[in-house]
């Protein structure tokens, strides 16, 4: 652990939308008592003094640059980042995807931690020529296993301790008091307190394959409690073929298309039990937020979201709409005493390695990371 004169840290972020204003504030955090000052930079983005507190850093710059204006080489982007470095005296940098990371190392000279939130960010031969042309001060974290193995198959000639794990995490203290009682969130999303309700929460995209969520609903639904919903929380490009799908599968009066929803994680308690049906979803943040809330979770067996369920979740296979069905099935007949177990391995798992704590311990233990220690 540093001492109170440890000195500053250069977090890079490409912007704060969606998930990624929470990821900001989650890197903070690892330095929390730590003696370091963290300066926080989003490369596009208004200046926006809520956004600023809600990175818990020392200090937010907001460089506002538009996606267009950092498309190609990114002179003036990467011109405006080296003032900002030059300008104070930062021991290393950590940059949150690929953009950033390209910029803080061509901008400075500092150690850089390329953070990666996506599968495929090295799969373009000019981004791995560009990762070993920096190799000697560049370091790189996924955001779960999956996604970590997927860039040392892509780098296979690099020491596998300079490409690591750091999993997302949730500051579970904050996200619990957040939340509403059963209750309340029902009352918000205006479900009735005696359903029994399958909670979804994404973008209606090909990636979250709703498809095979209805599917797999309408399968199960002559097995579930009699009064038995599925919610699905979101918008996107497919939300009119869905509901059309919902139509033809007969279960259009059981499934609740709500659009977006302020501040949805809040409401998670007004569900019985949550579904994931992602493609390779790297890591599926909601995943935590669920398990904050207490709610059971069925999710598909590939990406990231394995690594956090496997030991207290339902697990199915990609795709199989029956499989997920069969799942739905078991959650509704869970009995109390079990559903108590599974519910109490959740919340410890949540706090050892999915807590903003884990993650603090985790990153000062990492081999290789630039000796920070």
């Amino acid at each position: 652990m540093k001492s109170s004169t440890a000195g500053r840290v250069l977090q890079f972020c490409h912007g704060y939308d969606g998930p990624f204003l929470d990821c900001a504030r989650q890197y903070a955090a690892l330095f929390d008592g730590t003696g370091y000052q963290v300066t926080t930079v989003f490369l596009t983005g208004k200046k926006d003094p809520r956004v600023a507190e809600k990175c818990q850093s020392a200090e937010v710059i907001f460089m506002e640059y538009s996606s267009s204006a950092i498309r190609g080489l990114k002179i003036k982007a990467i011109r405006e980042f080296r003032q900002i470095a030059r300008a104070r005296d930062f021991s290393f940098c950590i940059a949150h995807r690929s953009k950033p990371t390209y910029i803080a190392c061509l901008a400075t000279d500092l150690p850089v931690i390329g953070v990666h939130h996506a599968f495929g960010d090295f799969d373009r031969s000019g981004r791995r020529l560009f990762a070993r042309a920096f190799r000697n001060r560049l370091h790189l974290i996924g955001v779960s296993d999956a996604v970590r193995d997927d860039i040392r198959n892509c780098l296979p000639d690099w020491p596998h301790e300079r490409i690591q794990t750091l999993y997302n995490r949730i500051d579970v203290e904050a996200v619990r008091n957040a939340q509403m009682d059963r209750t309340e969130a029902r009352r918000t999303l205006g479900l009735a307190e005696d359903a029994w309700v399958v909670g979804n929460v994404g973008r209606l995209h090909p990636d979250k394959d709703q498809t095979t969520l209805l599917k797999g609903f309408a399968l199960a639904l002559p097995d579930l409690p009699e009064k038995s919903l599925l919610v699905i929380i979101g918008k996107g490009r497919l939300e009119a073929s869905l509901k059309r799908l919902a139509g033809t599968l007969q279960v259009a009066d059981r499934v609740l298309f709500l659009g977006q929803v302020p501040d949805a994680r809040n409401t998670f308690k007004a569900f019985d039990v949550f579904a994931l049906t992602s493609d390779h979803e790297p890591f599926g943040m909601v995943l935590l937020e669920a398990m904050a809330a207490d709610v059971p979770i069925i999710c598909s067996d590939c990406g990231g979201g394995p690594e956090v369920v496997s030991e207290h979740g339902q697990l199915f296979s990609l795709g199989d709409a029956q499989a997920l069905a069969r799942c739905l099935v078991t959650a509704a007949s869970n009995e109390p005493s079990s559903l108590h177990k599974q519910r109490q391995l959740a919340a410890d798992i949540l706090v050892q390695r999915f807590s903003d704590a884990a993650a603090r311990k985790r990153f000062w233990s990492l081999p290789a990371l630039l000796n920070l220690k």
